[in-house]
């Protein structure tokens, strides 16, 4: 009797273990924490979407997508890295000077993110935002995309804390994995409709894959528009209450998302 109350306990904590860890690992999910997948209706009303840009600055690729957005006047979101940030300011500048969103995509983008603690997350977070925020003079991101999109199960908590929203995508092109631009702009394309979230890394295959996208988006009448566009009511961001989080999370946070 005894072994088999054992072994029902086990059996639970095994199989929730499990779950979670299917829940973490499904960055579309939205049991965890808020995550927005799609853009709200007011935006599919406009036939507006949003294509988004992870892992620059990138000292090569940065500027040569933004001249590629500027020929279709389109406007996109770079969820940026944080030490890339540091190491590329001006290039962050530029993209905010031609009317694009700089957004947060951690620091150190480390492959382990997910499976960090509250105070982790909480100081990397931070940090990029406060590299961003220098870089832009000022203006500080007010989303936030997870490295490779996998969410801790306290990630919600401390990105609501900080009045930061997860953002995710409602399609991807694999294009960090995939070598052929056909098959990307395939992935991305299918079903292509106003709302929709693309996602893009600063690579060499998104130049080839991006001018046939934008022209497609041209063709299904929708436009590319940044976040900060399409949620450009959105409240000015809670301040940071600095005291506390200087005491929970360390002190990367003197001078970080305050209100602009």
């Amino acid at each position: 009797m005894l072994e088999t109350i054992i072994l029902g306990i086990l059996a639970s904590v095994i199989s929730s273990q499990v779950m979670l860890a299917m829940l973490v690992l499904c960055p579309r999910c939205k049991l965890i924490s808020p995550n927005l997948v799609r853009l709200p209706q007011t935006a599919i009303a406009r036939r507006e979407i949003a294509l988004t840009f992870d892992d620059g600055p990138h000292a090569e690729i940065t500027a040569q997508i933004l001249d590629q957005l500027d020929l279709h006047n389109a406007k996109a979101t770079f969820f940026c890295i944080g030490e890339k940030v540091a190491a590329h300011p001006n290039l962050v500048a530029e993209i905010l000077r031609r009317g694009h969103s700089v957004e947060n995509h951690s620091y150190r983008h480390n492959i382990l993110f997910a499976f960090s603690g509250t105070t982790t997350l909480a100081n990397d977070i931070i940090k990029a935002q406060k590299a961003i925020k220098t870089a832009t003079h000022g203006t500080a991101p007010r989303f936030f995309r997870a490295p490779f999109g996998f969410r801790s199960p306290f990630l919600g908590g401390v990105l609501r804390h900080l009045g930061l929203q997860h953002v995710a995508w409602t399609r991807r092109g694999y294009d960090t994995t995939s070598r052929n631009p056909d098959t990307v702009l395939r992935r991305l394309s299918r079903n292509l409709a106003a709302g929709d979230i693309l996602l893009l890394h600063e690579g060499k295959l998104a130049l080839l894959v991006l001018p046939r996208l934008l022209e497609l988006c041209q063709h299904k009448e929708v436009r590319s528009v940044s976040l900060s566009m399409i949620f450009q009511d959105l409240k000015t961001l809670p301040p940071i209450y600095e005291q506390s989080i200087a005491s929970a999370y360390g002190d990367h946070t003197s001078s970080t998302n305050t209100p602009s």
